[in-house]
């Protein structure tokens, strides 16, 4: 996608959901993508997996804008997942082959997985995930151990479950964050 389409794509967005981002202007966001091109083509990836970027915060120390993958559900470009590299090695050893890994394809993107904190803020921005999951950043100590965490939005509430980090199905992906 080019770069002109993609900012037009943005830029739509951010009009259309004014309650992501309160208090903040096209014309700031369009300044620091402009200053940060780079991360144009990470959020051209997040696009086209259909992750739907958009502003949902800024950085007051910093003043960088925080872009969250908003799509409904969890972006289907990015679906059948294991959590990490370890987890899709077990997999692909037992002849089953999961399409890739969260971590891996996020770094590969250029972006970060969302931390259950970030998880909670996007769906404070307006429920996601009502019919599938995202893996979301798994503390170290849960990983060791073989699991990975998810979340989903059910019942108007914000779940966040865990199950092995090899497992992956239709219904679950992942969403990312990008610093601009």
């Amino acid at each position: 996608m080019n770069q002109e389409k993609l900012l037009q794509i943005l830029e739509e967005r951010f009009v259309k959901h004014p309650h992501r981002h309160e208090g903040l202007t096209w014309a700031a966001v369009a300044e620091k993508l402009e200053k940060q091109k780079d991360k144009l083509r990470t959020l051209g990836e997040m696009e086209e997996t259909g992750g739907e970027p958009d502003v949902v915060g800024r950085n007051p120390d910093t003043g960088e804008f925080l872009f969250m993958d908003c799509s409904p559900e969890t972006p289907e470009g990015r679906r059948n997942a294991c959590y990490d590299g370890p987890a899709e090695e077990s997999r692909k050893k037992k002849g089953v082959f999961p399409e890739g890994n969260a971590v891996d394809r996020a770094q590969a993107m250029g972006m970060e997985l969302l931390t259950e904190d970030d998880y909670r803020l996007l769906q404070e921005k307006g429920p996601v995930d009502l019919k599938t999951s995202s893996w979301l950043k798994t503390p170290e100590k849960v990983r060791k151990l073989g699991g990975a965490i998810f979340g989903d939005c059910r019942y108007g509430r914000v779940f966040v479950y865990h199950n092995g980090a090899p497992s992956f199905y239709g219904v679950r992906g992942f969403r990312g964050k990008l610093w601009v």
